[in-house]
């Protein structure tokens, strides 16, 4: 027998069979071999940790997400599509999401998913110029999962720029994209320094089992 509940703290978000599930905006279609589970009219997807690292944060115990129906995203590093096919089916409809990568081979493969979803643009740029996407409108969230050095530095001027006062940041750092001679420890430490002159820190958890030496903060503007 399949059981479903409704996050108790995410709305959009279900548990099914006790594995983190979407609603799916397009039923019968998947985007990275997901299983897919018909409940009465509705579709589920499952969100795999190993694929998607807030689906890892989440399994890892974070007890604020705050991605809700409605939303405007700004999601830096948008790369083929797998997390943020999860966000379009938790915004929905009435949400949006402007998706930057700026690989132009590895965007060309999110194309057909995005085909279907009408709640996103892809955006072929570069997240270090926000200037070159200046005419995006003001959002509810930015989400960034960039692995280079300046992962804080960029989330802090997207944000500058297109985050509502009141709104919120997530951002998945990885720390050997950072620097690697530094024990993972300390170097989330120094970032959350950093985005603490920005942002207040609302949640942090660490992602392994499922992604080595990744952390995950959530940020309030």
């Amino acid at each position: 027998m399949v059981k479903v509940k409704e996050h108790k703290r995410f709305p959009g978000i279900f548990w099914v069979n006790n594995r983190l599930a979407t609603i799916n905006l397009t039923p019968g279609h998947r985007v990275y071999g997901e299983k897919l589970i018909k409940i009465g009219d509705k579709e589920f997807r499952f969100w795999e940790a190993r694929r998607s690292k807030p689906s890892a944060a989440i399994y890892k115990g974070l007890k604020h997400f705050p991605l809700r129906k409605g939303m405007k995203v700004l999601y830096l590093g948008f790369a083929s599509g797998t997390t943020g096919s999860h966000f379009s089916d938790i915004v929905g409809k009435k949400g949006f999401i402007y998706g930057i990568e700026i690989s132009e081979r590895v965007l060309r493969e999110a194309l057909p998913m995005v085909k279907l979803r009408k709640n996103i643009a892809p955006l072929l740029a570069d997240a270090r110029k926000p200037e070159e996407y200046s005419w995006i409108e003001e959002v509810d969230l930015v989400y960034a999962d960039i692995a280079i050095k300046e992962q804080s530095e960029i989330l802090i001027r997207n944000s500058n720029l297109f985050l509502k006062s009141g709104g919120y940041a997530m951002i998945a750092i990885k720390s050997r994209s950072i620097d690697v001679t530094k024990p993972p420890k300390k170097v989330f430490k120094e970032q959350k320094k950093k985005l603490q002159e920005f942002f207040e820190i609302v949640d942090f958890v660490t992602l392994e089992p499922y992604e080595k030496d990744h952390g995950y903060f959530v940020l309030r503007a």
